[in-house]
């Protein structure tokens, strides 16, 4: 028994693990758990041997014909569950998926981030670090079954106005026993909305953790209503309301050789590097079909709309939010620049994979940005942001998913698989949406 097995397996004795819980995400970035009791005498073989799963019934995965995969737990992720019982206590475990054959699942939305990295590491010798910023509303489901905010609060509002602090407080301390580093929390700018920011960290690690956040977010709240006797909800739609601000979730991202951030340049006027700047070319270059996958589905598109500060504009500035890339204020280590297309509908693992391979391709081939944007996008007209070059970001999921299929770099980084199987499923979905008829439909064209 190798050392680290041996560790892990007496840190889940002196923690009285009960159940297992093996997690992955399906194509869509959709928790996906198998759930087993911790047996003595049997862990050093279910480590090394993964436990076997039917792949044919996950979205994205294989057909029946071709359907075992293997779960091999990453012992690394090994996570103490805050929110259940200490009595029966439960573990987790994010796993990468294998073939019999012994060979990384070319399905595996986790191995294709751990591909771009590695593939970034051989051929420059970087780190890819990211922090994103998942915001998300609290609601309360009414009488008729229709969610609505649980409060009318705005941007950093207090109590009694904001509803919110001890929601927060509460996610916050469990966040932490899971390991999180919580860097601030507050109340956003539409009612109901909030945001948990966490440390950056890893692109792999931090994928990780964003499918940790969201699901134990929705657990956390869930077992305080029922503990209240109310109905409250977690959502990450981006656009769960009309006239209100939708939820981003802007991604800050730096390079790192060992200790230093090449991102940083203290010679340079704007004190940021040459790599920075051919990193943000790649992104702007290949915005539109990054949109797919960081904007993954119909509703992500009732979001992207100017007026709601919402960042449609193909241009980066420093500190300008108006921007699709904005560089903070932060020079030195702190140095990173911030892409605030994102929402947290998106596959974590596919959207980092995707920003990373367009930043490289933007190193790759010196891709140059231009000047900074430093003016407010949002006033300029349509003539005058023609003036500038500055092109508008797609506005349906259907002319987003065109941009990718178009976007060599971005599909072969996904992969073949990955990419059809993702390309099938938007494409059923637009369907599905367009052929809906909608109550704002009815009310307005009903008496034509």
């Amino acid at each position: 028994m190798s050392d680290e097995i041996k560790n892990i397996i007496e840190r889940m004795e002196a923690d009285n693990i009960k159940f297992i819980r093996l997690q992955f995400v399906d194509l869509n970035g959709v928790p996906k758990s198998i759930a087993v009791p911790y047996v003595k005498g049997e862990m050093e073989n279910f480590f090394t041997k993964g436990m076997p799963f039917d792949g044919s019934s996950i979205e994205g995965f294989v057909e029946i014909n071709d359907s075992d995969l293997i779960l091999k737990p990453d012992i690394s992720t090994y996570s103490q569950l805050s929110w259940r019982p200490e009595e029966s206590a439960v573990c987790r475990f994010i796993c990468d998926i294998w073939t019999p054959e012994g060979k990384p699942f070319v399905g595996d939305p986790r191995s294709i981030l751990k591909h771009a990295l590695k593939k970034l590491k051989d051929e420059y010798g970087y780190n890819y670090n990211i922090g994103p910023e998942p915001e998300f509303f609290i609601v309360n489901i009414d009488e008729d079954g229709y969610p609505v905010p649980y409060d009318d609060a705005s941007y950093f509002d207090v109590e009694p106005k904001d509803k919110g602090p001890d929601f927060r407080r509460e996610l916050t301390l469990n966040l932490e026993e899971l390991g999180f580093d919580v860097e601030v929390s507050h109340h956003e700018v539409g009612p109901g909305q909030n945001e948990i920011a966490f440390k950056f960290d890893d692109a792999l690690k931090t994928a990780d953790a964003v499918i940790t956040f969201k699901q134990a977010i929705k657990a956390i709240v869930n077992n305080m209503a029922q503990f209240d006797g109310l109905d409250y909800r977690v959502t990450f739609m981006p656009k769960p309301f009309f006239g209100e601000n939708g939820s981003g979730m802007h991604c800050h991202q730096s390079l790192f050789k060992d200790e230093e951030n090449l991102f940083a340049d203290d010679e340079s006027e704007s004190g940021i590097s040459q790599e920075a700047i051919y990193f943000i070319g790649g992104l702007l270059k290949h915005a539109p079909a990054l949109t797919a996958i960081t904007n993954p589905i119909v509703n992500s598109y009732k979001r992207l709309v100017p007026g709601y500060e919402a960042p449609v504009y193909e241009a980066y500035g420093l500190k300008n939010r108006s921007a699709l890339i904005r560089v903070p204020a932060a020079r030195g280590k702190g140095t990173r620049i911030e892409y605030r297309a994102p929402d947290p509908a998106c596959n974590p693992y596919l959207a980092f994979a995707a920003m990373l391979y367009a930043g490289m391709d933007g190193l790759k081939n010196k891709i140059d940005p231009g000047e900074p944007t430093e003016i407010n996008i949002y006033k300029l007209t349509e003539e005058e942001r023609e003036e500038l070059g500055i092109n508008v970001l797609p506005s349906s999921l259907w002319e987003a998913y065109h941009a990718l299929e178009e976007d060599n770099i971005i599909m072969d980084g996904l992969g073949e698989h990955i990419s059809e199987a993702f390309l099938k499923s938007k494409y059923a979905e637009w369907d599905d949406y367009r052929v809906q008829v909608f109550g704002y439909e009815q009310e307005r064209y009903l008496d034509l």
